[in-house]
């Protein structure tokens, strides 16, 4: 199937912000920790986990004979980390030692950012 021209870079973006942020998980990992749930066992084979899951499908993004499951799996997995952003917000929005934003920025990236992420996950699946 042809791709057109000006979807191939949206394609391609998506790829590479997901592939990064895979490896960030593992280059640095304290900087998720403080972002997974107390009630989640495992925090760190948690965080390796997302951060292969995020490597492989934004790999999958890239070929297009698995790009549909690829752009599925990207707002499969944004949907699941729904509860890390709420936790997020419900600590203060900052981690000790970690990331700290103001509140507004915390909601701001659950309200707009992440149904965008997953629309945009979802569009290069069609495509």
């Amino acid at each position: 199937m042809e791709i057109n021209v000006t979807k191939r870079p949206l394609i391609t973006v998506l790829g590479a912000f997901f592939s990064f942020a895979g490896l960030y998980h593992f280059i640095n990992p304290k900087f998720y920790l403080g972002l997974i749930p107390d009630y989640i066992p495992q925090p760190l084979f948690i965080n390796y986990g997302v951060g292969i899951l995020e490597i492989v499908l934004g790999i999958l993004v890239l070929i297009p004979t698995y790009r549909k499951i690829g752009g599925y799996g990207i707002v499969l997995l944004l949907l699941l980390l729904i509860p890390s952003h709420i936790f997020f917000i419900q600590t203060g929005s900052c981690v000790p030692n970690g990331l700290c934003v103001p509140k507004w920025i915390s909601w701001g990236r659950l309200i707009l950012i992440h149904p965008l992420l997953v629309y945009w996950g979802y569009t290069v699946s069609k495509n």
